[in-house]
């Protein structure tokens, strides 16, 4: 993503369900207080990267009990290992399925990281568009061309119910009871078509572009964050799908970093030539110390197209992480 260009959008205007203001900026540091849209060039300051957090080969035996959150952290990891090793979708997914049936089915499977594995099997389905929804998340995918998709998705809630629906009306359900997911805080930001926006997540003062700061093109890894050592983010929905349905969560261990502070939340939009001069639809959804899933939906303006380039920062629509060292 280019950064080549940002200055005042005399007169632009951001209307937002809430009221929520957003101010011009790339290169800035996105500290913006909420109030009137103000502009301020982003400092070439960085702070420390943060360093990962190898596991620690297991100590010596102790009549000592390990911490509770450690306890999760293996435990979270293990779920990560019998996934990738040994869980597989039953033989009516993985099995050439018979002529005479099209009906579609849907499996899903908790992963490490508080993350599910869906596998869909729509043998008469064949590269077509479908649609899949979780929580009031929602987001566009295309099948293979055998009739299969396979995927994962950032859980948010701990009996997780999946759907998927065709074009034509065909619909599908699955659960997985994701028991991990109390140890984790979620953010997300969801959009049909080319809107330009993105999730931006800086970590304990990270400035832009430095380690430390989550965004699509710097996108932190799963493991890491089963480990506890640092978020992750991930996008859904194709991409290359007209007027797709998307969806950026982003995830952080905050159950079990051994780390206090803040994770800085934003959101940002690129004025495009697909966006420009519109009115663009989002939603955002927010999990925070296991509480109750929370959305808000916006209504979005975007500035004229002599402003293709620009970035705009959307003040307030997310509230910073607090994190609590464990």
């Amino acid at each position: 993503m280019a950064h080549a260009k940002s200055f005042a959008l005399a007169g632009a205007t951001l209307c937002c369900a809430l009221g929520i203001g957003y101010f011009m900026q790339y290169g800035s540091q996105a500290n913006a207080p909420s109030g009137p849209v103000t502009l301020s060039a982003i400092e070439n300051t960085s702070s420390a990267a943060i360093a990962p957090r190898l596991p620690s080969a297991e100590p010596p035996q102790s009549t000592d009990a390990p911490a509770p959150m450690q306890i999760a952290a293996r435990q979270d990891a293990q779920i990560e290992t019998t996934a990738t090793a040994t869980v597989a979708p039953p033989p009516s997914v993985t099995e050439i399925p018979k002529a005479d049936t099209c009906e579609p089915a849907l499996t899903a499977y908790e992963m490490a990281g508080a993350m599910v594995k869906l596998g869909l099997d729509a043998p008469c389905h064949p590269g077509e568009r479908v649609t899949l929804r979780h929580a009031g998340m929602v987001f566009t995918e295309t099948m293979g061309a055998n009739g299969r998709l396979t995927l994962k998705v950032p859980a948010l809630t701990k009996q997780a119910a999946f759907s998927a629906q065709f074009l034509n009306g065909d619909r599908v359900t699955a659960e997985a009871n994701v028991s991990a997911l109390d140890f984790y805080d979620r953010v997300a930001v969801q959009w049909q078509g080319d809107s330009g926006l993105q999730l931006h997540a800086r970590e304990f003062g990270a400035a832009y572009f430095e380690p430390g700061h989550v965004w699509i093109e710097n996108a932190g890894s799963l493991a890491s964050t089963a480990l506890g050592e640092g978020g992750f983010l991930m996008r859904l929905g194709q991409a290359d799908v007209p007027d797709a349905q998307h969806t950026e969560v982003y995830s952080f261990p905050s159950g079990t970093i051994e780390r206090a502070g803040q994770v800085a939340m934003t959101v940002e939009l690129e004025v495009t030539a697909e966006n420009c001069g519109q009115t663009i639809t989002a939603k955002t959804l927010e999990l925070r110390d296991a509480g109750v899933l929370r959305s808000r939906d916006l209504s979005l303006e975007i500035p004229a197209c002599d402003s293709v380039g620009d970035f705009l920062v959307l003040n307030n629509l997310i509230e910073d992480l607090t994190i609590a060292a464990n």
